[in-house]
């Protein structure tokens, strides 16, 4: 694990800091979400308690240097099912952030004597209860939603619900101001509400990042590389991912049979591929997210078929809801090399035994994001990591060069 202290004192973002924040800082994790906040909080705190500011001792800067900033707050149930939201502290005049993972199935409740799951609506109903706790007291309230709740029922092709649309409607009349979430599957959902603030972010350079750590023989460029969009959905994310690294890229599009009807979806008949040759090149699939894991390993059966070197899978969320077995099969037939998922959902202990899995950490990322918006700066070079990128890959094939040498 990276040591906190010492990315605090080398952060490149910290020395740009000089303004006024919004209010003081205040961290507001639901159930499900603690884990990954005490991490964010660690940077927070390390950060601030590092960074010179001439201000700091200003009445302005009043609670600017905690040991944490972390509020607890609690949903208790009765015995009939039903909630209330509480918040431990006060929070008047804070700057809050409130991060829910919609994900997290493993916390659970009791009802009538019997143990529940949570579900994605079970955290939604929690976060309304928490921002509802605070009164309306804070100065300004953030929702970080990392994996977008009901962000696939996101447009209306018969007589059905607008969830998604209607749940960011219910957020910002509650008072949220801001809504940060990742790799929406349909960023156009911001248009519900125009007037009020929503970052989607990719995680594209935290994945490079991780995929350069953990594999040291990559040769990237177009001859031994290629970057691979599963479906016609994801193209966007992969030519970004393609562009950066200066790599080609291709894509899967799937037949599928609109006369059935089966798990919520028209079943897949085939996966077609249009692009360039991907015999002996190393290839990586991009995607949003791995639900059941089938559409994954069937693009990298495909891939393994077209004569495909190694196969590394980048998702940003790794629900796995049919557990990971498909991917350990994969694994043992040598279709895949690397899954490659974030924490910025709940990870089942069992994935990190796996030697297939790599997790990708974004609680440094999300600490840069929520520092950067209490003091007010723009966050456009933090959604834009360019740059970076480029440093680290050129950091990468000198690094790579420099062994080939030595080797010959």
């Amino acid at each position: 694990m990276t040591d906190i202290n010492t990315a605090a004192a080398s952060s490149a973002y910290d020395e740009e800091i000089e303004s006024i924040p919004v209010g003081p800082l205040g961290l507001v994790p639901l159930k499900g979400m603690k884990k990954l906040t005490e991490r964010i909080d660690s940077y927070l705190v390390n950060w601030r308690r590092e960074r010179e500011s001439r201000h700091k001792d200003s009445i302005l800067f009043a609670g600017y240097q905690k040991d944490s900033f972390i509020i607890e707050s609690d949903c208790p149930r009765f015995g009939s099912g039903e909630s209330k939201g509480v918040i431990k502290s006060s929070v008047r005049g804070d700057d809050l952030y409130f991060l829910v993972d919609v994900t997290n199935y493993s916390i659970l409740y009791t009802v009538g004597g019997l143990q529940n799951h949570y579900s994605p609506d079970d955290h939604f109903q929690d976060l309304k209860r928490v921002i509802a706790a605070a009164g309306g007291r804070a100065k300004r309230m953030t929702v970080i939603m990392p994996f977008l709740y009901e962000g696939r029922q996101e447009k209306r092709d018969e007589r059905e619900s607008l969830d998604c649309a209607q749940m960011l409607k219910e957020l910002v009349d509650m008072g949220i101001t801001n809504i940060i979430t990742f790799d929406a599957h349909d960023p156009r959902v911001q248009n519900a509400i125009p007037l009020y603030g929503f970052e989607t972010v990719s995680p594209t350079y935290q994945y490079i990042k991780a995929l350069l750590n953990s594999v040291k023989d990559l040769d990237i460029d177009s001859e031994h590389m290629m970057i691979i969009s599963p479906d016609e959905n994801g193209m966007s994310r992969a030519i970004y991912f393609a562009n950066v690294l200066g790599l080609d890229m291709g894509m899967f599009y799937q037949r599928r049979d609109y006369s059935r009807f089966e798990n919520g979806r028209n079943p897949i008949v085939a996966h077609e591929f249009l692009g360039a040759d991907v015999a002996g090149k190393d290839v990586i699939i991009v995607d949003d997210m791995i639900s059941s894991g089938d559409t994954m390993v069937e693009v990298a059966k495909e891939l393994k078929r077209r004569k495909a070197s190694r196969v590394f899978c980048c998702a940003t969320f790794g629900l796995f809801t049919g557990g990971a077995s498909v991917f350990d099969k994969a694994y043992e037939q040598g279709i895949i090399d690397r899954v490659f998922t974030t924490n910025l959902i709940y990870q089942p202990e069992e994935l990190f035994d796996r030697e297939w899995y790599v997790s990708v950490d974004m609680a440094k990322y999300i600490a840069l994001l929520i520092d950067y918006l209490n003091h007010d700066y723009s966050i456009s070079g933090l959604l834009n990591p360019t740059d970076r990128i480029n440093r680290r890959v050129t950091a990468y094939k000198e690094k790579r060069a420099q062994a080939l040498e030595k080797q010959a």
